[in-house]
């Protein structure tokens, strides 16, 4: 790639969104292992700042105070309030790991991810991961055994009203129950699919005509 096709490259953001129980996080742990050069955003968040966690690394964190003149800022691509606590995507992110020339993952909510697809439109690419079957996904949310039956029920209904959304996505990848590297690898071939895009090849199609010419 000549010089000025590189200066013209801009990251694509993936989104990699899906119900609790699809496996999200796993998979994107091993995507930026295939793929080390992937840049992961890292969001703010009002919740307490746990004893191993770094500022920076893990989280932002933020006061309530902080995070809602963020958010009238317009200095969030997305948030969103779970548990009595705020999450959001900070844009100063998105224009670092992409200003580089480098991708961005983010790990986000199915509301954030609808979020994103609005602000930034085809420059944003969303894969909804699922499990296999319901069934499936339930016994995944049981095994974390760290729920009460009624916080699995209401995870399991959410999860549903989640998925409803699918059609909404680009992609829909099922993580197959021990395939998790089949899983990344399918995602990692959507994420080079991208890049061959004719609207993101347009720096080498223009090299065969004149400027008035296409």
């Amino acid at each position: 790639m000549s010089e000025n096709r590189e200066s013209e490259r801009t990251g694509i953001v993936f989104v990699i969104s899906g119900p609790s129980g699809s496996g999200k996080g796993t998979v994107v742990d091993l995507l930026r292992t295939l793929c080390p050069d992937m840049g992961l955003s890292v969001s703010a968040t009002t919740r307490e700042k746990r004893d191993y966690e770094q500022e920076g690394v893990n989280y932002y964190f933020k006061t309530r105070e902080q995070f809602e003149k963020m958010i009238a800022g317009g200095e969030l691509l997305e948030y969103a309030e779970y548990n009595g606590n705020l999450y959001g995507t900070p844009k100063s992110e998105l224009e670092r790991v992409t200003g580089e020339g480098r991708d961005l993952i983010l790990e986000i909510e199915v509301k954030g991810a609808a979020q994103v697809k609005e602000l930034l439109g085809k420059r944003a690419v969303c894969v909804m991961l699922i499990a296999p079957s319901g069934e499936e996904q339930e016994r995944r949310l049981r095994g974390r055994g760290s729920d009460t039956e009624e916080e699995i029920a209401a995870r399991v209904r959410r999860a549903r009203e989640e998925i409803r959304e699918a059609p909404r996505y680009d992609y829909v990848v099922v993580n197959e129950t021990g395939k998790v590297q089949q899983c990344a690898e399918t995602i990692l071939g959507i994420m080079q699919s991208e890049h061959l895009r004719s609207d993101r090849m347009m720096s080498y199609i223009r090299d065969y005509f004149e400027d008035d010419e296409l």
